[in-house]
């Protein structure tokens, strides 16, 4: 998978731009460098922000933030990362080890700093200490849970990352050559940062570090042979220990970084009466899913961009150039007297002035869209040199946001990419949406900031530049890394092992039958024969055979099922019925089961790779969940 490359530095801006600022520019002004009116446009959206909020000072919301006390951030981490049990005086090792048995180094020890933090507020408070870590690593438990050829298997995999360029700094000798980095992620983020910081300690590494000339460059992500695994292929079981092995890596990777990160929790705010604007995301789907069932994202923020794509990517300024606002008022106060009853007219209303409503939207929401929890993280990233690393860190903290709003990023990450796409028409390059978007994001009344601590250009540039980096490579970040998707399958390997544990006279019969069921399928796999089963319309009880070879793909498979069901004579040439026809039904091929919760596999996906990683797993071919809504 790659994202290509096309977009524009802020040294390309348009000269246009100039016509098309936020505020009318004196003359004396009209040969100013594009780069500076988009910096300009910066802080006019953050004078904006302070005024049409109803507040006058961003930093005197720190009233409404609450940092967490000396040693609850730590207890609060350790619960988001599964990992109560450590400093629960009832739990026992085999709680503690199955979530730590999947861990690196790296990441075990970002777990130990957090106990050791922990440890020392209880001693302030004249408190028995946990356990150590190393303690529960050390016990009989692990011992079975970590054999020493998944130590050896690790170690091997970092060696390999270490000898490879493309984890090291670029040398002077490549500069000249086209921008293009490789981004992998079978190896745990936070052990690839060992191996770059190590790289990066070398003298002629700082004073000959490569000077950004404000391009983006292609990034390519190589597949495994288990395909790429996206955000929405997993079940919501398996999603939530994505979660907590992110967090622990993001944690590991701050720390290698040296970013100070602090989390806050919004205080209770008053319930508005608007039933669109400054309600909770959860509470608008809430409401929505009554309506329109399963609905990813809230109503009003759908119509709303709907209407800007058909509307207002061509519009020239648009994001940046303001409407007005009284129309806006109006326009408000229209939609939530009468968005849910259906009698909204999009014909009048200007495309400005939407995408003011939109900014409007996002920034009045009552806890930031990017979370209290980790806004500054997402902030703390443009204090990264390296752009793999800042890829490796918003990657993980795009897993760590709450669904909804996972879900409300994305699509308005997609529609500014459109308008990206349309710079000739809108005159609006990647820099100058990044920049007009950045304070949306990055700033709100609940959760203090240090971007408004003086007007410097520095500052706008670096809050921009994620927001950059958020709009290029939303197609990257919204993957599961390969070697999270290896945490869950041995987190749930040894999850269903957890009851050996519970009678020593079966314990090694069965690691010997769990031996034997991993060998069988190395035996004639040119001849294995899978079973797989088909839920989809009228054929739930089917199923059809599959014969796997070494080249058997998921694409080829669905292939099979189409032929075999969809498009046979004794299907009415390819009709599926449903609540209707449907001639070729959007189905996809599941894993169930075995290390897995529910699975939807890449196209490319090797199967014969997968039955070896999986053997206990069920396939089974059933309908998209985008599919099934539009039956």
């Amino acid at each position: 998978m790659s994202v290509e490359p096309s977009w524009a530095s802020p040294q390309d801006q348009a000269a246009a731009d100039h016509a098309h600022s936020t505020h009318a520019l004196p003359s004396q002004d009209q040969e100013q460098h594009p780069d500076k009116l988009c910096l300009d446009s910066f802080w006019s959206e953050v004078e904006t922000i302070r005024q049409g909020s109803g507040y006058s000072d961003l930093d005197c919301s720190r009233r409404d933030s609450k940092q967490s006390e000396e040693g609850e951030q730590e207890e609060q981490w350790l619960a988001d990362a599964g990992l109560s049990t450590l400093i629960s005086e009832e739990a026992e090792d085999v709680d503690n080890v199955v979530l730590l048995s999947t861990l690196t180094r790296t990441q075990a020890e970002a777990v130990q700093r957090r106990i050791d933090s922990y440890t020392l507020s209880l001693r302030k408070r004249n408190k028995s200490a946990p356990r150590d870590v190393r303690d529960v690593f050390n016990s009989p438990i692990s011992q079975t849970l970590l054999p020493e050829s998944e130590h050896s298997e690790a170690q091997n995999s970092m060696a390999s990352v270490a000898k490879s360029p493309l984890s090291g700094v670029t040398p002077e000798h490549q500069q000249g050559a086209p921008k293009e980095e490789f981004f992998i992620t079978d190896v745990a983020y936070c052990e690839q940062a060992v191996i770059f910081l190590k790289q990066a300690k070398l003298p002629q590494n700082n004073s000959q570090r490569r000077k950004e000339d404000g391009t983006l460059p292609r990034v390519i992500c190589p597949k495994c042979r288990l395909g790429v695994t996206h955000i929405q292929d997993l079940s919501y079981a398996d999603m939530k220990k994505v979660r907590q092995l992110a967090l622990i890596d993001m944690t590991a990777l701050c720390d290698l970084l040296e970013l100070e990160v602090k989390r806050h929790k919004t205080g209770k705010r008053k319930i508005p009466e608007s039933p669109l604007f400054g309600v909770h995301l959860a509470t608008l789907l809430e409401n929505d899913q009554k309506l329109k069932p399963n609905t990813p994202t809230p109503l009003f923020l759908q119509a709303l961009l709907s209407f800007l794509e058909k509307k207002g990517v061509d519009s020239e300024g648009i994001l940046r150039v303001p409407g007005s606002q009284s129309r806006i008022k109006l326009l408000q106060q229209n939609l939530e007297a009468n968005f849910y009853s259906g009698q909204v007219s999009w014909e009048e209303v200007s495309p400005n002035d939407a995408a003011a409503l939109l900014k409007k939207f996002i920034r009045e929401l009552p806890a930031p869209l990017l979370t209290a929890e980790y806004l500054n993280t997402f902030s703390a990233v443009r204090d990264i040199t390296d752009l793999k690393q800042k890829l490796h860190m918003l990657n993980l903290l795009i897993l760590l946001l709450p669904e909804p709003n996972r879900n409300t990023l994305k699509v308005l990450l997609e529609f500014l990419s459109k308008v990206v796409s349309r710079e000739k028409r809108n005159r609006m390059n990647l820099w100058a949406v990044a920049t007009i978007m950045a304070p949306n994001l990055f700033l709100h009344k609940a959760v203090p900031s240090r971007l408004t601590e003086g007007a410097e250009k520095g500052q706008a540039e670096k809050a921009a530049d994620v927001m950059r980096l958020l709009i290029r490579y939303q197609d990257l970040l919204w993957t599961i890394p390969n070697f999270l998707m290896s945490q869950v399958r041995k987190l749930n390997e040894n999850s269903n092992r957890r009851y050996q544990f519970y009678d020593r006279r079966i314990k090694n019969l069965l690691r010997k039958i769990h031996t034997d069921s991993r060998e069988k399928p190395g035996k004639n796999t040119s001849e294995l024969c899978r079973t797989v089963k088909v839920h989809v319309g009228d054929l739930v009880s089917s199923t059809m055979e599959f014969q796997l070879n070494i080249n058997s793909r998921t694409s080829d498979l669905l292939a099979q099922f189409h032929r075999q069901f969809v498009h046979s004579p004794e299907n009415r040439k390819g009709k599926m019925r449903r609540n209707g026809s449907v001639a070729s039904p959007d189905c996809g091929l599941y894993e169930v089961g075995g290390n897995i919760g529910e699975h939807c596999l890449d196209p490319d996906t090797h199967l014969l790779d997968l039955y070896n990683s999986n053997p206990g797993g069920e396939w089974v071919i059933k309908l998209k969940p985008n599919a099934s809504r539009a039956l």
